[in-house]
């Protein structure tokens, strides 16, 4: 319906011009309401849960439209969750190091090295006395010199493990968790904007024009659900001859007449077309190719657009002395 009421339009602009263009007067010119609309859609589709919009209802910015099925993307949001915490936690053991029962049991290995340290330390010192008083032999001594050395040796390789212990995992392991826990963290934030897109709000003051679904209908993804029509996407289109266009410019102010207006209506020039076409536009008669027209569009103040329709016919009087400006 919405898609076919831009051909409809045309359609009725032709149709006023071939019959009016000869009975208006001068700087007079039939035009008709154009209407741009803004469709709302969701990017993934679903069941149509619920339609707040009412057709001719006006809405603010942010009510409610209507609401898609959204199992699948709710089910995608708490697997994202679960994904996040799993980084989150991997991550955390990377950085605090070894749990505290592993550090304990390395602590533990610690202070036994060192008791067996002090041991062979003193055993040393008393062979090293005895050997200089030349009272033991110097195989003796050689032997208790090394397993002091080993003993020295297990202590320093205990406490090179237990500062292991404490640091935690090495700088790339922790980037490389960081890198991922980022990921997890996006991939989150893009399923919960999803749940959230199946939840529609007005993007604007609007009228709601139509709607194209109805509820326990399936609305493939981008497809529109409900059209607004905000004041300020209303026009007043019309076509001008091509001896008048010339004498017309952006911003000039043209007055609007229409049944049922109240009087004072008016529109500021917003487009003039490059492009000529024929006149009436649509219909091409053999005998009225010879006469070119540009198409015009004219914004009324949005307080002023209200009371306009799309497909509304209108009467648009031209700037005074513009009719007469190709003469």
């Amino acid at each position: 319906m919405i898609y076919r009421l831009s051909a409809l339009c045309l359609l009725l602009g032709a149709l006023l011009l071939a019959a009016g263009c000869a009975d208006e007067p001068d700087g007079v010119l039939p035009g008709y309401v154009e209407g741009r609309f803004t469709y709302v859609s969701a990017p993934a589709g679903g069941k149509l849960l619920a339609l707040e919009a009412r057709r001719g209802a006006k809405v603010e910015k942010g009510q409610p439209l209507f609401r898609l099925e959204a199992e699948p993307e709710a089910s995608a949001v708490q697997e994202a969750r679960w994904r996040v915490d799993q980084a989150a936690e991997t991550l955390a053991n990377l950085q605090k190091g070894a749990r505290p029962s592993e550090i304990a049991a390395v602590e533990a290995r610690l202070r036994k090295a060192s008791a067996a340290l002090q041991l062979s330390r003193l055993q040393y010192e008393r062979r090293r006395a005895l050997y200089s008083q030349k009272a033991i032999a110097k195989s003796e001594y050689d032997s208790h010199r090394a397993a002091y050395l080993a003993d020295s040796a297990a202590v320093k390789d205990v406490e090179a493990q237990l500062a292991t212990a404490r640091l935690g995992a090495r700088d790339d392991e922790i980037r490389a968790a960081e890198a991922e826990l980022r990921a997890r963290q996006e991939a989150l934030g893009k399923a919960l904007w999803l749940l959230d897109q199946k939840f529609q709000s007005a993007p604007v003051e609007a009228l709601v024009f139509d709607t194209l679904y109805t509820v326990g209908e399936y609305a493939p993804a981008g497809s529109p659900v409900v059209a607004l029509l905000a004041p300020g996407e209303v026009r007043a289109r019309f076509f001008a001859p091509e001896a008048l266009v010339g004498a017309l410019r952006l911003g000039q102010r043209v007055e609007l007449a229409c049944d049922g207006c109240p009087a004072g209506l008016w529109a500021t020039i917003s487009y003039i077309s490059p492009q000529a076409e024929y006149t009436p536009p649509v219909i091409y008669s053999a005998n009225m190719r010879h006469k070119l027209s540009f198409m015009i569009e004219a914004t009324p103040p949005p307080e002023r657009a209200q009371g306009l329709h799309p497909g509304q016919p209108l009467d648009v009087t031209l700037p005074v002395g513009q009719s007469h400006a190709a003469k």
